[in-house]
């Protein structure tokens, strides 16, 4: 388990550089969270909203204050998988062929517009995601470490589009919708943008972001918030044994267990990042719209009706009751007792 030392010091670099990106970027602070989330947690971010709302310039800054690689991707109709992760090359001179590695190989990845491209470049995302390595004929590469996957989608023109294979989508661990700024923020963006640039400043390096994704791993989170993450997903899958029955006719199927790993592992960087080495239930509850909401398949019902994977997930959460917060945290617990209660 962490030392009591260890998790405060984690949270102040993470603050240290949400502060550095938000000298560049203006307003978003949830959308914000959400990506350094995804990044302690070591998962993926699918991010739906329309352009210009600054999330390519996010992850471009936060590759800057982390002193990180980053690539961008347009994914368009015609675009095929060698693009994207890499091909061999003949060499005349020497007669030998080479590996050129695509695009896929950095630590920040923005896919952007990732419906646009046909299936068969969504899936070769796959093996990179969950295996975080590439197979080029025959030759598997490793990714960098750490790697992150942000892919964008429009809600707005679905024309020309695909939608992506239900495997790729469970493989992103949340779905952010990001939103129009407000009238204030909207000002200091145009005041920013006709103003001199912002020169961002390198507040951590790639070493010490990967060190923070071990000691995440090591967060303490209570077997009643497990089971409460099992309970919101058994919900979707029998909503009957539940007390749910409206629920049953709206969703075609339930989701995957990996939305309960998704759960766990993301109230363990929350927890993380507001100074804890223990998860309270509020953690996983604030997280559950975000990794539910696009593995809920609504049913042709819900749809005529007008709902929203929202609207469902806010039904499920306001029947399954959060578990009681524990009376009482020791964060200076030894080793030997965390390991005994965990």
């Amino acid at each position: 388990m962490s030392t009591p030392s260890d998790t405060p010091q984690a949270a102040t670099l993470m603050e240290q550089i949400l502060f550095e990106v938000k000298r560049v970027v203006v307003g978003q602070d949830r959308f914000l969270e959400r990506v350094m989330v995804a990044m302690l947690a070591q998962g993926h971010l699918l991010v739906e909203g329309v352009p210009v709302l600054a999330k390519t310039l996010t992850v471009k800054t936060l590759a800057q204050a982390m002193q990180g690689q980053f690539k961008r991707i347009q994914f368009t109709p015609d675009l095929v998988p060698a693009d994207l992760v890499g091909t061999r090359i003949y060499n005349q001179k020497t007669g030998d062929f080479s590996t050129a590695l695509g695009p896929v190989f950095t630590h920040l990845l923005l896919a952007d517009e990732i419906n646009r491209a046909p299936a068969k470049v969504q899936s070769a995302l796959l093996e990179a995601m969950q295996e975080r390595q590439i197979t080029i004929a025959g030759e598997t590469h490793t990714l960098p470490a750490p790697f992150l996957v942000m892919a964008t989608q429009n809600p707005i023109e679905t024309e020309g589009t695909y939608p992506l294979p239900e495997a790729q989508v469970d493989r992103f661990m949340m779905k952010v919708l990001v939103d129009y700024p407000t009238d204030e923020e909207e000002l200091v963006i145009v005041q920013r943008v006709i103003g001199p640039p912002p020169t961002v400043t390198a507040i951590a390096s790639m070493e010490q972001l990967h060190t923070l994704q071990k000691e995440c791993r090591k967060v303490y989170i209570d077997p009643s918030i497990l089971q409460y993450a099992v309970r919101l997903v058994s919900a979707t899958r029998s909503p009957e044994k539940h007390g749910l029955k409206d629920l049953a006719r709206l969703l075609a199927y339930g989701v995957s267990p990996r939305a309960t790993i998704n759960l766990a592992e993301g109230a363990r960087a929350l927890a993380m990042m507001r100074g804890r080495n223990y998860v309270l239930p509020q953690d996983m509850a604030d997280l559950v719209p975000d990794v539910l909401r696009h593995r809920m398949a609504l049913s042709y019902e819900a749809l005529s009706e007008g709902l929203t994977a929202d609207t469902l997930v806010g039904m499920l959460m306001a029947k399954i009751a959060l578990p009681p917060k524990p009376l009482h945290h020791d964060p200076y617990r030894s080793p030997a007792h965390e390991t005994a209660t965990a």
